[in-house]
């Protein structure tokens, strides 16, 4: 019989995906271990592998289709020696004959189980029963018109008119590519926002909760979301609504760790390791845990995970969004080790190539934007970890250097602790243990 090819789950938390590259195409053969498709998750572009034998019968989803809901049907494949046009037909029924831009609905995950972004219960691809019960047309050749002729009602999918409504694009000035003319999400992604909002009522814009703010006449341009880009915002939104975070802040002055940093880049030269401040930053992060560990850990409801290792997430900046790759074992590698392992860690961040395993997890947090020149900010916590610490711009300034004033290279840097696992005090112990290793730097070499 038919088998039918999901979307799997490529990680312990991602919910939906984009199906960016099939790399098969119908009436191709397939072994276990055939490379099927490329998929986007909210944090790399991973590749899904065949586990069964057969042929492609009927590929459901098309290229370049976002949001798509784990578990959802993606592809149908024939079974050896089974006829590949009746395993198509019979896999189209079984994935309710839904168009391939459409979300699931009852057919797949039932509303009461699927959850949106903000958390609520209430499902994201739930669409109108009228919706739900268009059957799939077969594509022709020259395309229909939009509205249907059983009146007024505009043929278009479920996720097209989800889409419309977010964007303020009007769906009665659009002709669909869809099969039988129906309005299908590229057809709106393609619409301009502006005209078509100012085609549409100006009360059934004001009906529309999902509507955004009308920008007037400022030039603009309507950027869909990526699926780093909602992750991210859930995430902090959940973070800052849900942990108690209290910040401490010190000043450490690091013109000892500078001239250590010279020393040993002297000595790795021959080696090709480069040590960057943030390298020995990390290193005395993951010490200073050690020395304090009751801040390495972990809220988990009515209880603490207390680690017995320094994980430490070392915050990277790439395109579209940013991915906390993780120093695993800091506290017992060497500087060197650690640079090297952070620079093929944030390379293969910033090309989409880490594995779940390489930015899940971590016991702390650490993230640098001294480059930036910014000298002091507070940074969000990485739930479920208990802190991250902020790392500002080093900076001559005035210090009191033995009693006298002079100037020093001082940054500052800031612990954003999670207030449920971690007292105040505990978190200035931390702080202090932080300060005196990037003080006294020789102290986390031994």
């Amino acid at each position: 019989m038919a088998i039918e090819l999901k979307m799997p789950a490529l990680s312990p938390t991602m919910e939906e995906g984009t199906l960016a590259k099939w790399m098969v195409k119908e009436g191709d053969v397939v072994t276990s271990g055939t490379l099927l498709a490329e998929i986007e998750t909210d944090k790399a572009t991973m590749e899904f592998e065949a586990i069964d034998e057969g042929t492609v019968a009927r590929i459901v989803v098309p290229d370049g289709t976002d949001a798509v809901k784990v578990g959802d049907v993606i592809a149908i494949l024939a079974e050896e020696g089974e006829d590949v046009a009746e395993a198509a037909a019979s896999g189209g029924a079984v994935a309710k004959a839904e168009p391939a831009d459409t979300p699931k609905t009852e057919g797949g995950h039932s509303a009461s189980s699927a959850q949106t972004d903000d958390g609520s219960g209430a499902s994201p691809s739930s669409t109108p029963s009228s919706a739900q019960a268009e059957p799939v047309e077969a594509p022709s050749a020259s395309q229909a018109p939009t509205r249907s002729n059983d009146g007024d009602r505009i043929k278009a999918s479920p996720l097209a008119r989800r889409i419309a409504a977010d964007t303020g694009v009007n769906l009665s000035t659009l002709t669909g590519s869809g099969p039988g003319g129906r309005i299908v999400k590229a057809d709106v992604e393609s619409a301009t926002p502006q005209t078509s909002a100012q085609a549409e009522p100006v009360e059934a814009r004001a009906q529309s909760k999902s509507a955004p703010v009308d920008p007037g006449e400022i030039p603009h341009e309507v950027q869909k979301l990526s699926n780093m880009r909602k992750t991210i915002a859930r995430r902090l939104t959940e973070a800052k609504q849900t942990v108690p975070h209290i910040y401490l802040t010190v000043d450490i002055r690091i013109d000892a760790l500078l001239k250590l940093r010279g020393e040993l880049n002297a000595g790795l030269e021959s080696r090709g390791i480069k040590l960057s401040v943030n390298d020995l930053l990390i290193k005395a992060l993951a010490q200073a845990l050690m020395i304090v560990p009751k801040c390495n850990v972990a809220f988990a409801g009515d209880s603490l995970i207390a680690y017995s290792r320094a994980d430490i997430s070392v915050a990277v900046s790439i395109e579209g969004g940013l991915i906390t790759p993780i120093v695993v074992g800091a506290n017992e590698k060497s500087v060197s080790a650690i640079a090297t392992e952070v620079k093929d860690l944030a390379g293969r961040a910033k090309e989409g190539k880490l594995q779940p395993h390489e930015y899940q997890g971590g016991t702390a947090s650490i993230s640098n934007m001294g480059m930036f020149g910014i000298k002091q900010f507070d940074a969000v916590i990485n739930p479920p970890q208990g802190m991250i610490m902020a790392i500002g711009a080093g900076e001559k300034r005035p210090y009191i250097v033995d009693d006298a004033l002079g100037v020093a290279t001082v940054m500052s840097a800031t612990g954003s602790f999670d207030h449920r696992a971690i007292d105040g005090a505990d978190g200035a112990q931390l702080m202090k243990a932080f300060k005196d290793l990037v003080e006294n730097p020789l102290g986390m070499l031994a």
